[in-house]
């Protein structure tokens, strides 16, 4: 499949704007088709996603393909949305992170509010019969800010993933070690907190016209599908670039583009079957993403 435009969306969960000056842990978006390339500094989720919402209506009424690669999870280890949700699937969790989660025009929000309330109804649902000395597990998220008095969501990780009936990664994460588990809502490369906030996001852009998240969906006219920039650490290492996000943004949009104008996206679009995880885009294809940019 070739696609005419690919965009590449490097989020952020900060709760509050972004410096007005374009700076690095906040989100980026690169944007490359035939003629241009270009990058672009977003101090807020919701500036972000309506430029995502435009470009998207712009491409159906041209008739054009375009690919938006999100760097966030996009699912969790199997097990988790039927016993969030009552169903098996990773879009039920969005769908209902779409109602929890509130984020204003200014950033703020309340995620760690969500996780620790996620928490609760996995403690609750897992509670030892009366008289049991078995403790009962607490739920799967982790990580927050020292001031924030949220008892169901411990600062640092202190549950067993094998106890609480789920894994602590993704299939996917096997093969990208150094992936952040979704579980990890803060401190250095935590990944869980944009997962949170941007799945929400996910679902409604899903439910515009001609819209697919792969590989959830075979891809469409529009797919949506999760990356993870550092599979190609060399490249954005070696950019002169001031920002890493930046460049980031803007080489993994070229590497992607180039390969679907060679015809050889088909490799990363072969994904395994996965319903709850989901999978990134090119996990399992480096070497042919970072040959794309040589």
């Amino acid at each position: 499949m070739r696609f005419d435009r690919v965009i590449i969306a490097d989020w952020s969960a900060a709760s509050a704007r972004t410096p007005a000056r374009p700076s690095a842990d906040a989100i980026w978006l690169g944007s490359i088709d035939a003629t241009s390339a270009q990058s672009s500094y977003h101090r807020s989720r919701a500036d972000a996603e309506a430029a995502l919402v435009a470009a998207i209506k712009r491409a159906v009424a041209g008739g054009d393909s375009l690919l938006i690669g999100c760097d966030f999870p996009m699912g969790y280890p199997k097990g988790f949305a039927a016993r969030l949700t009552g169903v098996a699937r990773a879009s039920s969790v969005w769908a209902w992170l779409a109602r929890q989660i509130k984020d204003g025009a200014d950033n703020r929000n309340n995620r760690f509010e969500v996780a620790a309330a996620i928490n609760r109804h996995f403690a609750a649902a897992a509670s030892p019969a009366p008289f049991s000395s078995s403790p009962s597990s607490s739920g799967p998220f982790w990580g927050r800010p020292a001031q924030l008095n949220l008892p169901d969501l411990p600062a640092t990780k202190s549950i067993t993933y094998k106890a609480l009936g789920l894994s602590e990664r993704r299939d996917v994460e096997a093969i990208i070690p150094r992936a952040q588990p979704v579980w990890k809502l803060y401190t250095t490369g935590a990944a869980g907190s944009q997962g949170l906030i941007g799945q929400p996001m996910i679902h409604r852009l899903s439910h515009l016209p001609h819209v697919a998240v792969w590989p959830f969906d075979p891809p469409a006219q529009i797919t949506l599908a999760e990356v993870y920039p550092s599979l190609i650490a060399s490249a954005v290492a070696a950019d002169p670039g001031a920002i890493k996000d930046e460049a980031q943004v803007r080489l993994l949009a070229k590497a992607l583009f180039t390969l679907s104008q060679r015809g050889q996206l088909g490799a990363l679009l072969d994904a395994p079957a996965c319903a709850e995880e989901g999978w990134i885009l090119g996990a399992a294809q480096i070497d042919l993403l970072q040959a794309a940019l040589r």
